[in-house]
C-alpha cells in the first residue's frame, strides 16, 4: 500500500531535513573554535569532517564569523546548533 504525502507535510519535511544540516555545520564550527582552530581555516577543518550534503557547506563562511564572534565562554557553555535548529524551523 501506498501513502501520498501532501505538499505542506512534504515541505515540512523538506525544511526539518535543511534545519537539521545547517545545526550540523553550526555543530562543526563550534567544535572547531572549542578546538582551537583558526577562523580563517575552518571551512577546510570542517569541510574535513561533514555529515552533510555538499550543498550545505556554503553555510560554513556565514556560520563562522557569528561563532567566533562570540566570547569563548559562551561557546563552551550553550549548545549553539540547537539554537541555530530553533531559529531556522520558527522562519
Amino acid at each position: 500500500m501506498s501513502m501520498a504525502v501532501s505538499g505542506p507535510a512534504l515541505a515540512a519535511s523538506k525544511k526539518e531535513d535543511s534545519c537539521m544540516h545547517q545545526a550540523a555545520v553550526v555543530a562543526a564550527v563550534q567544535q572547531a573554535r572549542l578546538d582551537r582552530v583558526k577562523e580563517r581555516e575552518v571551512p577546510a577543518a570542517v569541510k574535513a569532517k561533514a555529515i552533510w550534503p555538499e550543498s550545505f557547506n556554503t553555510a560554513i563562511p556565514l556560520v563562522t564569523p557569528w561563532v567566533y564572534e562570540m566570547k569563548m565562554r559562551d561557546v563552551k557553555k550553550n549548545d549553539l546548533s540547537a539554537a541555530w535548529k530553533e531559529m531556522c524551523l520558527a522562519q
